[in-house]
C-alpha cells in the first residue's frame, strides 16, 4: 500500500515537472480569434458586394460615387458608434432615428431666431444626448426594459420634432448651414480657357472626416479608458461588475447619452446635406446602425463589439444601398433585402453564442 502511494506520488511530481519545466516552445495559436474571424468575414463580404456591384455598372467604382457612398455612410456610421457602446452593455436603442430628427429641429429653430450656425448644431447635438440621458435613466432608476424605454423615446422625440415645425420643413437656414455636409477638404479647382471653374478633385467631404475622428476616438474609449472596460464588464456580467465596483448604473447612463449625441451629430451632418432641417428624417435609421453594428462582430447579448467592425458594418450598409440604387431597384425592394440582412446578421450572432 506504501508501495503503491509511493508511485502515484512520484508520478504526480513527474507531472509537475513536466509542467514547470521548459521545454519545446509550444505553437502559437495562427487561428484568429472569434470575433477577428468575424471581422475578416464582414471585411471579406464588403469586398464582394464591391466587386459584384462594380461588374453590374461601371460607374459604382468612379471617384464621385466613391464620395457618395462615404456621404451615405457616415450618417450610418455615426450612429452605428452609438449604437455599439449601448449594445456592448447589452443594451439596445431604438430612438435614434427620432431623436436625429429631433436635433436637427432644434438646430434648424435655433438658427432662425437669430442664433449662429455652429451654437445652433452644438443645441441640437446636445438635444441628442439630453434624449440619450433620459433613456439611460428611464432604463436605470425605473427599471424598464431597454426596448421599452428607447422605443417610448422613439415616439416621443419623433412627436416633438413634428409638433415644433408642424410637420413642415425648415428651409433657408443660410449658406453656412450646409457647410458641414457639403464641404469638403483638399478640394482643387482651376479656371479653364472660357472662365469657368473646373473641378480637378472634389476633396475629401467633411463628413467622412468627422466619421473617422468619432470612430478613432470611440476606439481608443473603448480600448484604452477605463469606461470602455467597464462597458464590457456591464455587458458581460453585471452582477459581477456590480460586485467589482463598477457604477452599472452609471456606465449605462453615460453610453445611452453617448449615443444621443452621436445621433445628434448625425442629424447635423445630415439636415446640413440637404441644407433643410426635415422633421420626417432618420425613419428606420435605427435598424441601420444595428445592422451596421451586429454585422460588425457586436452581440446584442453584450459583452462584444468594437468600433472597427462597426465601421465595416456601416460601409456594407451603404455599398448595399448604392449599389442598389445604381441598379435601379426600388426603394420597397431595397427595404425587404435590408430586412433580410438584418435577420440574417441576428441569426448568424445568435449561432454564435450558442457555440
Amino acid at each position: 500500500m506504501f508501495k503503491i502511494i509511493k508511485d502515484q506520488s512520484d508520478m504526480v511530481e513527474e507531472e509537475l515537472v513536466t509542467m514547470t519545466m521548459p521545454s519545446e516552445p509550444r505553437r502559437r495559436r495562427v487561428l484568429p480569434s472569434g470575433s477577428a474571424l468575424y471581422r475578416l468575414s464582414a471585411v471579406l463580404t464588403l469586398a464582394l458586394l464591391i466587386v459584384a456591384f462594380s461588374l453590374t455598372s461601371s460607374a459604382f467604382l468612379s471617384v464621385n460615387n466613391g464620395l457618395t457612398v462615404l456621404l451615405q455612410t457616415s450618417v450610418i456610421g455615426l450612429l452605428a458608434i452609438g449604437m455599439t457602446l449601448v449594445i456592448i452593455t447589452g443594451g439596445i436603442d431604438l430612438s435614434v432615428g427620432s431623436v436625429l430628427a429631433l436635433s436637427g429641429v432644434v438646430a434648424g429653430l435655433t438658427i432662425k431666431l437669430g442664433l449662429p450656425v455652429v451654437p445652433a448644431m452644438g443645441l441640437g447635438i446636445v438635444a441628442g444626448a439630453a434624449c440619450g440621458a433620459v433613456n439611460g435613466f428611464v432604463i436605470t432608476k425605473m427599471r424598464i426594459t431597454p426596448f421599452v424605454a428607447t422605443l417610448g423615446m422613439m415616439l416621443i422625440a419623433r412627436g416633438l420634432a413634428l409638433q415644433l415645425t408642424g410637420a413642415a420643413p425648415i428651409s433657408r437656414l443660410g449658406e453656412a448651414f450646409g457647410t458641414l455636409g457639403n464641404g469638403s477638404l483638399f478640394r482643387v479647382v482651376e479656371m479653364q480657357a472660357n472662365g469657368f471653374p473646373k473641378v480637378v478633385f472634389p476633396g475629401i467631404p467633411y463628413p467622412a472626416i468627422l466619421l473617422l475622428v468619432m470612430a478613432v476616438l470611440g476606439g481608443y474609449l473603448l480600448k484604452k479608458r477605463q469606461f470602455g472596460r467597464h462597458l464590457f464588464s456591464v455587458g458581460s456580467n453585471e452582477e459581477a461588475a456590480r460586485l467589482s465596483g463598477v457604477s452599472v448604473d452609471r456606465t449605462k447612463i453615460w453610453a445611452y447619452t453617448l449615443s444621443g449625441a452621436l445621433a445628434g451629430l448625425a442629424g447635423m451632418v445630415l439636415m446640413s446635406r440637404l441644407v433643410t432641417v426635415q422633421p420626417n428624417e432618420g425613419v428606420m435609421y435605427e435598424l441601420d446602425a444595428i445592422a451596421a453594428s451586429v454585422i460588425g462582430g457586436a452581440s446584442l447579448m453584450g459583452g462584444v463589439g468594437s468600433i472597427t467592425g462597426s465601421m465595416i458594418g456601416a460601409f456594407i450598409i451603404g455599398v448595399l444601398r448604392n449599389g442598389l440604387n445604381m441598379a435601379g431597384t426600388s426603394a420597397f425592394i431595397q427595404m425587404i433585402i435590408i430586412g433580410f440582412v438584418v435577420i440574417g446578421a441576428v441569426y448568424v450572432d445568435q449561432i454564435r453564442n450558442k457555440s
